[in-house]
């Protein structure tokens, strides 16, 4: 079986669940495109666009996405596909998706960030940084979104490695959402929160935001580490907006990608 085969058949049991329109939002941590480390490592991001695509979501936020990077390009650019020649959000983003892309972190060869693709109109990028100290460079992606005559902010997220940072992180991002976004408005939240201990769920609830979990009940539907999940450090947080289902897809092709395992979420209005 094919990588593609494989991606669609994880998922595909999704697409004939649903008889009402619903949105379908995934957020995935790509680590770059890029898994192993010295005569082990390998380039991933064309398996990832495969990936990506199976997916077949409205919205896709996605973090550690490289916009550039000089080492890397130049040490696949011999590889049988090689370094793409855009940037990674640009290059994942099937046929017809647009893109919004905005860099969190400058390192010596390149930068990385955060991504949106979506398959419905963008409007006014914006970007704002919650960086906890200068070791750990951290940004919020801001991204109005037009979806059946309704519109959704959309916030793409990857959060500090450290409890005491993240709290402050999401009092930055409580900030934000009071001056940016309208009280009212459909709001979406997602992304990798690190959140090791589950211990964040509360402070998103005071600020209005609730956490998308299966209706079935069926636990945190674990994302990290790919090959054997045990950590549910993938969330997706929304206000006015319920979960229908939520799956993540799994199997060898998955594990390979990413230290991390992408979340699926099919959501609809509150009141739908």
């Amino acid at each position: 079986m094919s990588h593609g085969n494989a991606f669609s058949h994880s998922v595909q049991a999704t697409h004939s669940q649903f008889t009402r329109p619903h949105l379908r939002v995934a957020t995935y941590n790509i680590h770059k495109g890029v898994r192993g480390m010295g005569p082990q490592k390998r380039l991933e991001i064309h398996n990832l666009g495969m990936g990506v695509e199976a997916l077949n979501a409205d919205l896709v936020f996605l973090q550690e996405v490289r916009h550039f990077h000089h080492q890397e390009a130049k040490e696949f650019q011999r590889t049988w596909f090689g370094w793409p020649d855009q940037g990674q959000a640009e290059f994942l983003a099937p046929e017809g998706y647009e893109v919004a892309y905005r860099t969190n972190a400058v390192t010596k060869h390149g930068e990385h960030g955060n991504a949106l693709l979506s398959r419905f109109p963008l409007g006014d990028i914006g970007h704002h940084d919650v960086s906890d100290h200068r070791f750990e460079q951290r940004g919020l992606l801001h991204v109005p979104v037009q979806w059946q005559g309704l519109e959704i902010h959309t916030v793409v997220a990857h959060l500090g490695l450290f409890h005491s940072g993240r709290v402050r992180q999401i009092e930055r991002l409580a900030d934000f959402i009071g001056k940016h976004i309208p009280p009212d408005a459909l709001l979406l939240i997602a992304g990798d929160f690190n959140d090791w201990g589950e211990r964040l769920d509360a402070p998103m609830r005071e600020y209005g935001l609730q956490r998308a979990v299966s209706p079935q009940g069926r636990g945190r539907h674990a994302t990290f580490p790919s090959r054997l999940p045990f950590f549910s450090l993938d969330r997706i947080y929304m206000r006015g907006l319920r979960c229908v289902s939520m799956q993540v897809p799994k199997g060898p092709a998955w594990a390979r990608m990413s230290d991390h395992l992408p979340l699926l979420a099919e959501l609809e209005l509150l009141e739908a």
